[in-house]
């Protein structure tokens, strides 16, 4: 089972790229729907969040007041520290065992769908990285008529992340999402054909994730703070 990383930059057109992958029946490890998931009402994390941050980040059915959490995190690094440790030994916990259960299932490769996949060092895991990048000003458009933010909001959540530059030099393989759907589902296919193992070679690497995945958790447990604040970021920017 190959292992393979898709990150990008916030707006970028990351979440597309891996709804067009998971069209062809390739597995994904998604890190901001964990992030979402393990925040619902009842779970762990969502009563550490409540004593941590109060109720008034909180509606009345007991879900996250995401818009609100965000104006608070986005403001106050140190906030955004909290929120990290809140979540993070549960998206930890929930990332290596979809990795294993795909693994079980004899699946030929999956993918990690993870905003700071490169910052943390996962990139190092996995056989081949994929960036999703376009040019700073789409994005800071993209961002700002997404989620309705002013310039200042947008460029400050940008700004928490690494440059697209940088993300750009360590990709195996770069999708340019500058043009519209249809170029960037060309450029997915195109993509999937050439990373996709043949049966001889996904039978030779079947024994190999046991231990990617083992050295994976120990790398999240290393680096799970950067991991998982772009995955708290998640949380508190979804409307």
């Amino acid at each position: 089972m190959k292992l393979i990383g898709l990150t990008g930059g916030i707006a970028t057109g990351k979440s597309t790229v891996s709804r067009l992958i998971a069209e062809q029946n390739i597995p994904i490890i998604d890190a901001d729907k964990i992030a979402r998931e393990i925040v619902e009402p009842g779970r762990k994390a969502n009563q550490l969040i409540r004593e941590h941050f109060g109720d008034s980040v909180f509606l009345e059915d007991g879900h996250l007041d995401r818009p609100k959490l965000g104006q608070i995190i986005f403001q106050d690094p140190e906030k955004r520290k909290i929120l990290n440790r809140c979540t993070h030994p549960y998206v930890r916990w929930e990332m290596v065992k979809q990795a294993f259960f795909y693994w079980i299932k004899g699946a030929d490769m999956v993918v990690f769908d993870v905003p700071l996949l490169i910052e943390s060092k996962l990139d190092r895991f996995m056989q081949t990285t994929i960036v999703v990048f376009c040019s700073d000003a789409l994005q800071l458009q993209r961002l700002r008529k997404r989620d309705g933010l002013t310039e200042e909001q947008a460029l400050q959540r940008m700004k928490s992340q690494m440059p697209m530059g940088e993300k750009v030099e360590k990709a195996d393989i770069i999708l340019d999402n500058s043009s519209d759907l249809s170029q960037l589902e060309i450029q997915v296919k195109n993509m999937i054909h050439k990373i996709r193992p043949s049966t001889f070679t996904w039978l030779l690497e079947y024994t190999g994730p046991p231990v990617a995945i083992g050295l994976l958790s120990v790398l999240v447990r290393q680096y799970g703070s950067s991991v998982l604040q772009a995955m708290s970021d998640s949380i508190a920017s979804l409307k």
